[in-house]
């Protein structure tokens, strides 16, 4: 028996967490689906050998080659492939308090363990793994946000799972909600996430359709981050619910409304405004304007439901990476990641004039290819007389999300000059 599969039988036996908390988790996985009718199929075509995608070169590594006259910059970490690492993971549930129940795969039983067994490796250069201490070092002093939804979240657990083995922070959370914030003492760093699924002005996230004010800021965290010197920006999967567009204080338009005399509109059309409001906040004073902070912008990570939508039976049972000859980029998905880096560009070249840096974090490429990575029924223990969703979306812990802290080294890396 091998050293992992030693630690999962160990984890097997681990005493559970109070039903409670357990029935917790497993009624507020739905909040982070997304609730739309779209196919997924158009998403993830099979054996398609075309690249379809709009950021290709040496630029995409950096900021986005090619959009909006953006500079190339160094080797493009984001084109590569999976490539075997018998040495993961890096840690196990065991290791890492912060793994929320429907991310723990190895807890609820997920037979097949091989797709811990993967890195990513650019086309042209080396990717190091992630450090816990030349992370820290890295960021000694300084402070990190993440800006976004559960799959934002999902990456900070990720984070903090990967410095357990040097340091576990301190919750100095100010409220109960999802906001929350984190500090490693001795290193003088902190985290902080703020939920913000639209990026914008929402109103109560409890009723469908939302209120989406896309023309005006998220005073949860436009009005916070100018303290930080590091934003990871990103959002998706929540722009496929049904919702109500507002511009300039009047109703314009709707997604999946009841309404036949209102304008139906598509996903795009609010995920362009919400970015590009997003990118104003910042470039208006936030971030932008403490210190030289950088803001990073991490691109749509697509879900990989097959057979069915999310709530229609699809799965995803897939137990390796895909090559990416194996699939392409279209669909919807394809829309949302040109929007995004259409929207960098924009931003980019609006920063020159504020100081603002803007990056490009390119987890579309790399994260299509891992169908084999999210919880789908291993996020839950099967329950009776009660209806449970497969989790195509987010990510087990550990999994592929955790290459996600690899590139934010490097490219912290590359941001202070110390990239070898």
């Amino acid at each position: 028996m091998n050293k992992l599969q030693q630690q999962t039988r160990r984890i097997s036996k681990a005493p559970k967490l109070a039903p409670l908390i357990a029935l917790t988790f497993l009624l507020t996985i739905p909040l982070y689906y997304p609730f739309h009718t779209h196919s997924p199929k158009n998403l993830l075509p099979l054996h398609n050998t075309n690249d379809n995608s709009p950021c290709s070169g040496d630029g995409c590594g950096g900021d986005a080659a090619g959009v909006g006259g953006v500079e190339a910059e160094q080797c493009d970490l984001f084109s590569g492939e999976w490539v075997p690492d018998p040495e993961g993971p890096y840690y196990t549930n065991e290791s890492c308090y912060a793994i929320q129940e429907h991310q723990d795969c190895m807890k609820f039983g997920r037979p097949d363990l091989g797709f811990l067994k993967w890195r990513w490796k650019p086309d042209e250069c080396q990717l190091a793994l992630f450090d816990p201490r030349r992370f820290l070092e890295l960021v000694r002093g300084k402070s990190l946000a993440f800006v976004g939804d559960s799959v934002a979240r999902n990456h900070m657990q990720s984070l903090i799972c990967l410095l357990a083995k040097v340091a576990y922070p301190s919750d100095v959370s100010e409220t109960t909600d999802e906001n929350k914030r984190y500090t490693y003492t001795e290193h003088n760093f902190n985290i902080s996430i703020f939920w913000s699924p639209y990026l914008v002005k929402t109103g109560k996230l409890d009723n469908e359709p939302f209120d989406l004010y896309l023309d005006e800021f998220d005073p949860s965290w436009t009005t916070q981050i100018s303290h930080y010197d590091y934003v990871i920006i990103s959002a998706g999967h929540w722009f496929f619910r049904p919702t109500y567009f507002h511009l300039e204080n009047r109703r314009v338009g709707c997604l999946y409304c009841p309404e036949p005399e209102i304008t139906h509109l598509t996903p795009v059309f609010s995920y362009r405004r919400a970015f590009r409001t997003a990118f104003r906040g910042i470039n208006g004073g936030g971030a932008a304007r403490s210190g030289g902070g950088v803001t990073f912008l991490r691109t749509f990570a697509p879900s990989h439901f097959e057979g069915g939508g999310w709530n229609s039976g699809g799965n995803c049972t897939r137990t390796r990476p895909f090559r990416r000859n194996e699939t392409v980029l279209e669909g919807p998905g394809l829309e949302f990641y040109t929007v995004q880096l259409e929207e960098l560009g924009i931003a980019q070249s609006a920063g020159r004039g504020t100081g603002g840096k803007f990056r490009l974090f390119d987890a579309t490429k790399v994260m299509l290819l891992r169908p084999d990575g999210h919880p789908s029924r291993y996020g839950h223990w099967p329950g009776a007389n009660r209806v449970l969703y497969n989790d195509c979306v987010h990510w087990c812990l550990p999994g592929p999300i955790d290459s996600w802290n690899d590139f934010l080294q490097e490219l912290l890396m590359r941001e202070l000059g110390d990239a070898t």
